[in-house]
This record gives structure tokens, sequence and C-alpha cells, in this order.
């Protein structure tokens, strides 16, 4: 008997975000050959074109960009986020009366 194996998401110092542009897609399937973590699927549903088009699971993304990289119509963009660091506001202090005195 065959036994299925499920990936589960692992915590990782650095993750991906992908998105795909879905319209643009021809789901020639090279992204995922390239993507080590198996997290890039065939959709069941079809684009405007007819093509069944890839679809990401960000939780098993870490950013490497192999589908960006491979992609040959460059639907794909790859975005790394830092999950343990807390993001920094770098809005300067006195923002709003400079952008106020511009306006008046």
């Amino acid at each position: 008997m065959d036994t299925i194996k499920i990936k589960t998401p692992k915590e990782r110092k650095v993750k991906g975000k992908v998105e795909i542009n879905i319209q643009k897609c021809k789901g020639c399937e090279l992204c995922l050959t390239a993507c080590k973590e198996n997290a890039l699927k065939l959709s069941d549903s079809i684009n405007i074109k007819g093509y069944r088009y890839m679809i990401a699971n960000n939780d098993l993304c870490t950013g490497c960009v192999n589908c960006a990289i491979i992609c040959p119509d460059a639907v794909i963009s790859v975005f790394r986020t830092h999950p343990k660091k807390k993001p920094v506001d770098i809005t300067p202090e006195n923002i709003k009366d400079t952008i106020k005195s511009i306006v008046i």
C-alpha cells in the first residue's frame, strides 16, 4: 500500500512570497521542477488563454527565486520576508507638519 507524504511547513529564518500572474502563465511546469520545496502546483482551473496555471503555497516557500529565474514568460515574482524581524517604522516624526506646510 502506498503512503502519501505531505510536506509540512517548517520554521525558517527567511520565508518567501510567490506572486504569479495567472492570466499570463502557460502552465509549462518548469517552475514546478525548479522548486526544491514543492511550494508550487498546477491549478485545477484554467486562465483566459485556456491554460492550467501554477499556484503557490507560500507557507513552504523559502524565497530562493528558482521559479522566477526559470520562468520563460517572466510571470513569477518572489519576495523574501524575515518573519522574526520586527518591522521598523522609518517615518520621520515631523512628517505630518511637513506635509501640511507643503499642501497649505
